[in-house]
């Protein structure tokens, strides 16, 4: 016998790991070193997976695995990188994503 489920949590892992470089880039600078920015997406990943997990336990009411969330953590990185430089960054999102609250690149109007 053979089944088709697809765990709502996982979804939102997945939704969630898609953005994720785009959070990176509204809470760094376009000056930011792109190795802070990695390990920046690499924290975010691990608290995402750590809470979806966390989240998936509380909703099915079993016992939380931590092993299951570090574990997620992994994959919700790699499609976070594969994101970036496959889409985010090739249509100039993550640049303007960075761009947007530095104060180099907005420009202020004042009123007359």
């Amino acid at each position: 016998m053979v089944t088709f489920t697809l765990d709502p949590a996982l979804i939102v892992q997945l939704l969630i790991s898609t953005v994720l470089p785009l959070a990176v880039g509204l809470v760094t600078k376009t000056i930011t070193r792109p190795g802070t920015k990695a390990v920046l997406l690499a924290l975010l990943s691990l608290a995402t997976s750590m809470l979806t997990a966390f989240a998936d336990a509380l909703a099915s009411g079993t016992v939380y695995d931590i092993g299951l969330g570090l574990l997620l953590a992994l994959p919700t990185f790699l499609v976070a990188v594969g994101m970036h430089y496959g889409i985010w960054k090739p249509i100039g999102a993550s640049t303007r994503a960075q761009q947007l609250f530095d104060k180099n690149t907005i420009t202020v109007r004042e009123a007359r």
